[in-house]
């Protein structure tokens, strides 16, 4: 089956936008030509595709053919940069899911390095962002190490270190007797989201149970560190944010020494991986100055 090629942008403008004016200025028409186009693209393939709201989100089906639109866009960029051809399409758009903390941390630098090129990046925990790819949301993510996902490329990247920090007076009110299965069990710790399983693999690890501790919920990679500044409870953090407040007694460890790394792979739809080829550099080129390097590098499929 064929797409009409404004009807794809229209559908990929919409989702992007969150409505159909938006959508129709950015491409340059009226709101009744996007409507018609979305119309017609439904009537093609026999069903919804806008979830019509404030804002509009897509249907599967509808995410799925946003995403084959940009997946063609990419693929014709590199077609045209292969041929030297002067009528380039531009700049295209690619779909990457990436940790909080890696976003915060190293991964903005990777992306500024790659030129002609847009990005909708989809925040989600790294033990799940592989998730986004195995549906075919997403043509890259940044993933905890393990298997490569069913279709892509992976590559060790390196691991990202965390420490379980709090305030200094937090330690004195909680820890007075030792950080062990009581206090921990008691002292309120803090997590990004429901997803977000560092805290208690820590406590695990260094208490030796499991533990239900008190949670605050605070999905904002500093903001967290800002809570544990301010007394609100303990958590992990990447290593790299808070050297700072670690060195001016901002923020101390719960137990000195024991750090937790997390090693990442970047994965690549591998039909997609040529023409990403760049942006892969760039992630391995920018991990290499913040991760700790992983013992070897191969991309693996």
């Amino acid at each position: 089956m064929r797409f009409d090629p404004h009807h794809l942008s229209a559908l990929s403008a919409v989702l992007r936008l969150g409505s159909f004016e938006a959508a129709a200025h950015d491409l340059s028409v009226t709101p009744s030509a996007i409507s018609q186009r979305i119309k017609a693209l439904e009537e093609r393939v026999g069903t919804t595709l806008i979830n019509r709201g404030t804002p509009c989100t897509g249907t599967p089906a509808g995410q799925r053919l946003a995403k084959h639109a940009e997946d063609v866009g990419l693929l014709e960029q590199q077609l045209s940069r292969e041929l030297s051809l002067e009528d380039s399409p531009g700049a295209t758009r690619v779909r990457i899911a990436v940790n909080a903390d890696s976003l915060a941390t190293w991964f903005v630098p990777a992306l500024a390095s790659v030129p002609d090129m847009l990005f909708d990046l989809v925040i989600d925990d790294q033990d799940h962002s592989a998730d986004w790819l195995r549906r075919g949301e997403v043509s890259a993510a940044v993933c905890a190490s393990g298997k490569p996902v069913a279709g892509c490329d992976a590559v060790a990247i390196g691991a990202l270190r965390y420490h379980a920090t709090a305030s200094p007076g937090f330690h004195r009110n909680w820890f007075a007797d030792g950080v062990d299965a009581v206090s921990l069990s008691s002292a309120p710790c803090i997590t990004f989201n429901a997803k977000d399983g560092l805290q208690r693999q820590w406590m695990a690890r260094n208490a030796g149970a499991r533990i239900a501790a008190p949670v605050h919920f605070l999905p904002s990679t500093h903001a967290f560190i800002d809570a544990g500044r301010s007394g609100l409870g303990w958590g992990m953090n990447p290593a790299p944010l808070i050297r700072g407040p670690m060195k001016n007694g901002r923020l101390v460890e719960l137990i000195p020494d024991t750090p937790m790394d997390v090693a990442l792979t970047w994965q690549v739809s591998r039909v997609m991986a040529p023409a990403l080829q760049d942006l892969t550099k760039a992630v391995r080129k920018a991990a290499a100055k913040v991760l700790i390097p992983p013992a070897d590098k191969p991309i693996t499929s």
